[in-house]
C-alpha cells in the first residue's frame, strides 16, 4: 500500500537550517561539497582489512577520521563507527544551524536516524571475541554497540534531546525515511526540532563477503576511483560506502522565531514498497514511479516544478534503467529538460546513510544553484536516456528538487524539497 501525507490539523512547515557529514570524500560539509561538485572519488583500494585475493577489494571509507581524537578513549570504547560517524555528523550540523542545545525545551528535540545494518563492525568483533574465550569473554558494551538504534541515542545523549527518538531501519532506504518520519514529527506538531539523517559502517569482512556473495558489487578493482558508474553502459555493480549525514530540521515558525538562517523547506515525502522481490527492484518500476508520484503530490507541485532530481542511481545494471524509466513515467515530457544525477559516483554507496547523504547534497544544490555531476558517466547506456550531468558540475537554478532511496525488501523513499524563497 502507497503511503503519501494526509491532510491534518496542524501542517507545520519544515525548514532546513544545519547540515552535518562524514564520508568518503569529506569529513565536514565544505570539503564533501567540493569533492562531489569537483568529482573526486572518495573509492580507494580497503584500507581497515587485508583484501588480497578477494573478488572485491576496493570500498568507499572514511579517509583520516579518529574515534579516540575526536571522542576519547572510554567514549569510544562504547561506540560501534556508525555511531561514532553519526555523533561527528550531529555536532556538525548542531553547531552549522547555530542551536544551543538541549535548550529550554529539551522534550521538543527529537533524534531520527537510520541505518541498514547497524553495528555489524561490533558484532563481528564480538563474535570472534566469543568464540575464542566464550561467554566471560565479551565486554558489557559489546549488545550496546551493535543495537542499531544506538546511533540515535549517542546522538540524544550529547545534545540532551528528550523528544521523540526513532531508529529507521529499511536498508539503503533508511536515511531518506528517517528525515521523512521527522517531517512527519515536525508536520504533526510533535517536535521542535529533530537531528536527522543515516549512518553506516559496513567496510567490515563479513559485509564485504556478503554483497559479494549476491553479485551486487563492482569487481573494477584495478581502477577504483571509476568503479561506481551510475547509468554508464560499463557499470557492473556498486562500492559499499562508510559515513553518515545529518540535517536538522526545524519547525518553520520555530526557525523564524530564532532568527535561524534557512537553507532549504523539506516540502514533500512519500514511502511505498514494490512487494516484488527480496533484492531485485520491481521490473516494471511501479513502486518507484508511485513513490515519486506521491511524495511531488504531497509537496502540492506539479511534476514540471521540479528541476532535478538526486537519483538512487546504484550504478547497479537493474537499478538504473529501472530508475530511468520511472523518472520517464513521473514526468512524461519534461524528464527531458530534466536535470538528473547519481552522487554516488564519488561517494559510493552509503547503504543507510546514503538516502541522508544525497538529500544533504540536495539542499546543497538549492543554495548555490549548482548541479553535482554524475562523474564517472562517459557511455550512457542506451536505455538510461536522461540528462545525468555527465563528467562536471552544472550552474543551474533549482527552485525544488526530488531525490530518491530505494531498498532492499522493495523499499521506496522520495524527498522533495524547495529553496526557502521561492515559497511564500
Amino acid at each position: 500500500m502507497a503511503t503519501g501525507v494526509q491532510e491534518g490539523p496542524v501542517r507545520r512547515r519544515v525548514a532546513v537550517t544545519g547540515l552535518g557529514v562524514v564520508c568518503p570524500c569529506g569529513l565536514d560539509v565544505p570539503s564533501t561539497w567540493a569533492a562531489l561538485l569537483g568529482g573526486h572519488s572518495g573509492v580507494a583500494p580497503i584500507s581497515s582489512f587485508d583484501a588480497t585475493g578477494w573478488p572485491v577489494r576496493i570500498a568507499a571509507e572514511v579517509k583520516g577520521f579518529d574515534p579516540v581524537a575526536r571522542f576519547g578513549r572510554l567514549e569510544a570504547r562504547r561506540m560501534d563507527r556508525f555511531s561514532a560517524l553519526a555523533r561527528a555528523a550531529a555536532e556538525e550540523a548542531v553547531a552549522d544551524a547555530g542551536l544551543d542545545l538541549p535548550g529550554p525545551e529539551p522534550e521538543r528535540v527529537g533524534v531520527y536516524l537510520g541505518t541498514g545494518i547497524g553495528g555489524i563492525g561490533a558484532l563481528v568483533e564480538g563474535a570472534q571475541t566469543f568464540l575464542q574465550g566464550g561467554p566471560r569473554s565479551l565486554s558489557p558494551f559489546f549488545l550496546p554497540r551493535v543495537l542499531a538504534n544506538m546511533a540515535a541515542a549517542q546522538v540524544a545523549i550529547r545534545h540532551g534531546a528528550r523528544g521523540p527518538s526513532l531508529c529507521v531501519d529499511t536498508a539503503c532506504a533508511a536515511g531518506a525515511h528517517a528525515l521523512g518520519e521527522a517531517w512527519r514529527a515536525i508536520w504533526n506538531g510533535d517536535a521542535d526540532v529533530v537531528l536527522a539523517g543515516g549512518s553506516e559502517a559496513a567496510v567490515v569482512p563479513l559485509a564485504i563477503a556478503g554483497f559479494s556473495a549476491m553479485k551486487v558489487l563492482s569487481r573494477r578493482n584495478d581502477d577504483p576511483a571509476r568503479a561506481s558508474r551510475p547509468f554508464d553502459a560499463g557499470r557492473d555493480g556498486f562500492v559499499v560506502g562508510e559515513g553518515a549525514a545529518v540535517l536538522v530540521l526545524e519547525g518553520w515558525d520555530h526557525a523564524v522565531r530564532r532568527d535561524a538562517r534557512i537553507l532549504a523547506e523539506l516540502v514533500g515525502y512519500a514511502l511505498t514498497c514494490d512487494a516484488w522481490h527480496l533484492t531485485a527492484p520491481d521490473p516494471e518500476g511501479s513502486g518507484a514511479t508511485r513513490c515519486m508520484s506521491l511524495a511531488i503530490g504531497s509537496a502540492h507541485l506539479e511534476p514540471e516544478e521540479i528541476g532535478y532530481v538526486n537519483a538512487h542511481g546504484t550504478s547497479t545494471p537493474a537499478n538504473d534503467v529501472l530508475e530511468t524509466h520511472a523518472i520517464r513515467r513521473v514526468f512524461g515530457a519534461h524528464a527531458d529538460r530534466l536535470a538528473v544525477s547519481s552522487t554516488k559516483s564519488v561517494t559510493g554507496h552509503l547503504l543507510g546513510a546514503a538516502g541522508a547523504l544525497e538529500a544533504l547534497a540536495t539542499v546543497l544544490t538549492l543554495r548555490d544553484g549548482m548541479l553535482p555531476p554524475t562523474s564517472t558517466l562517459e557511455l550512457p547506456d542506451p536505455e538510461c536516456d536522461l540528462d545525468y550531468v555527465p563528467g562536471h558540475a552544472r550552474r543551474a537554478e533549482v527552485r525544488a528538487a526530488l531525490t530518491n532511496s530505494f531498498g532492499f525488501g522493495g523499499t521506496n523513499a522520495c524527498l522533495v524539497l524547495r529553496r526557502p524563497e521561492d515559497r511564500p
